[in-house]
């Protein structure tokens, strides 16, 4: 009680004068009410100590945040000819947010930065040639900006500084099937980077982070005795966990909220003690969690159907009832659930296991959300050619 008079007493510090008019005291009495907040969330972030076990009380930075529904949108596209098109999506529909690469999945930063450490740690392309122009633009057609910042798939700081990385035994940076390498969750030095990334971003005037690739990488512990990095007793889970908490812990205060991708199908297995991922833990320590439930990505036999991709509503309600059986229990813990949806034809998976995606398959997914009560989402689709007539509401 006495933390919480003295918290009050530092947000009246300003608070002073009899209002003339009603409006100047509810304009008074919203500037106590942002002072106490903010006071509030500065009070946590001195006193946290970063602990997966122990998430910290949840103060929303964004309390005035809207109902998102969003898209992502590249880095090319952000600072490319198409973004004329995505803002008239925007404009003309209920859609009301941008999930615009910041970091990307090279690890690109992906406009021109100022910042020395950055510079000397990562490396910038100019896809977005001047981000100020872009934020300017967002604003005037009313678009709730979120910056996603991928992560621990790196392969740009990997190559740079080969000692936060996972190493082969001939000290060669290890590199996926694919070409991409990873940097380790264990170095404090790697969140930093990534977290300076994310304070730039707010300082731009993102209202929240998107953190994704929180993970180690796919199949890891098959290799995690053969590669060389630095790594303390801490669990893998506990280690992902941690770093979602101490970034939340750094960008509260700048008014920003954290959110961070996770497989969809977190939701409805044990924690993946292999990448580092706990559904549970992970959303306990952030204010947005966005689970990708592409229907694509669930193999036979998922929720009872044969195709899951060819059953989006089905598929997608199945996982948001896994979704609010492992958060349900968290209470004031529990995040805003923002689901990744489909908005792309899934091909790859050979005849008669897809079907084309377009305007029902879209609105069957939001169908299925709203009929769990969940009201926000995002739209992927890689390239950022989005369905049109769809019924967002």
């Amino acid at each position: 009680m006495n933390m919480f008079w003295a918290l009050l007493a530092m947000a009246m510090g300003s608070f002073g004068g009899t209002p003339a008019t009603a409006d100047q005291g509810n304009q008074q009495f919203q500037s106590l009410t942002n002072s106490f907040n903010t006071a509030i969330i500065q009070s946590q972030k001195d006193q946290v100590v970063i602990d997966a076990d122990n998430p910290p009380a949840k103060v929303d930075p964004q309390p005035d945040a809207p109902v998102v529904k969003g898209i992502y949108v590249t880095a090319y596209s952000a600072g490319g000819a198409r973004m004329k098109e995505l803002l008239d999506l925007i404009d003309n529909t209920e859609l009301n947010s941008m999930v615009i690469d910041i970091k990307d999945d090279l690890g690109y930063i992906t406009y021109p930065t100022e910042n020395k450490s950055l510079q000397e740690m990562g490396k910038s392309q100019s896809f977005i040639r001047d981000i100020d122009a872009l934020m300017k633009r967002l604003q005037k057609h009313e678009v709730y900006p979120i910056a996603r910042v991928v992560v621990f798939k790196d392969t740009i700081l990997a190559k740079k500084n080969p000692e936060l990385s996972f190493r082969n035994k001939d000290g060669s940076v290890w590199a996926n099937g694919k070409g991409d390498s990873f940097v380790n969750p264990y170095s404090k030095e790697v969140w930093d980077y990534n977290i300076e990334i994310a304070k730039e971003a707010a300082k731009l005037g993102f209202k929240e982070i998107q953190f994704d690739y929180v993970r180690f990488p796919e199949g890891f512990e098959n290799r995690a005795d053969k590669l060389k990095y630095t790594k303390t007793d801490k669990s893998r889970v506990d280690v992902v966990a941690e770093f979602v908490q101490y970034a939340r812990k750094e960008l509260a205060p700048l008014g920003v909220r954290v959110s961070v991708d996770i497989f969809g199908y977190a939701a409805s297995v044990p924690a993946a003690e292999g990448i580092g991922q706990d559904f549970v833990k992970i959303s306990e320590n952030v204010d947005v969690i966005s689970p990708m439930v592409y229907p694509s990505h669930y193999s036979t036999g998922w929720y009872g159907v044969k195709d899951p991709d060819k059953d989006p509503y089905t598929t997608i309600k199945g996982s948001m009832e896994d979704t609010h059986k492992k958060l349900d229990p968290t209470k004031e813990l529990k995040p805003v659930i923002r689901p990744w949806i489909q908005d792309f034809t899934a091909s790859w998976l050979g005849s008669g296991h897809y079907i084309k995606y377009g305007k029902k398959q879209v609105e069957d997914q939001i169908r299925a959300m709203k009929d769990m009560d969940v009201d926000e989402y995002l739209l992927w689709n890689a390239s950022n050619r989005y369905t049109s007539g769809v019924n967002y509401k």
